[in-house]
């Protein structure tokens, strides 16, 4: 197939917006946050149980998170696990870009 004939249709930047997904924009930040707090974990060497322990959750918890898993959790949580972790958290405020469709 030549690149002439490929189809493909620009990301927006947000693949949940992308998919058609209700809530997208807070499905994207959710998932933001959980890598972030993997990241962590990962650089501290930290097991999910260890994990666990510092965030205050169970280790099956930390393992749905790993698997983005998310809908148990709410921001508030996911931003509390990262300040458990001594990670602040800076939220900005901005105007939302409107897409043409």
């Amino acid at each position: 197939m030549s690149p002439e004939t490929l189809d493909h249709e620009l990301s927006s930047g947000n693949v949940f917006a992308d998919l058609g997904l209700p809530e997208a924009d807070e499905l994207i930040a959710k998932a933001e946050l959980a890598r972030q707090i993997a990241d962590v974990v990962s650089h501290r060497h930290l097991t999910r149980a260890q994990a666990a322990r510092v965030l205050g959750t169970t280790q099956p918890k930390v393992s749905a998170l790993y698997a983005g898993r998310l809908a148990g959790f709410s921001m508030e949580r996911l931003i509390r696990f990262l300040n458990a972790l001594g990670v602040g958290v800076v939220a900005t405020v901005a105007p939302l870009m409107m897409t043409q469709r």
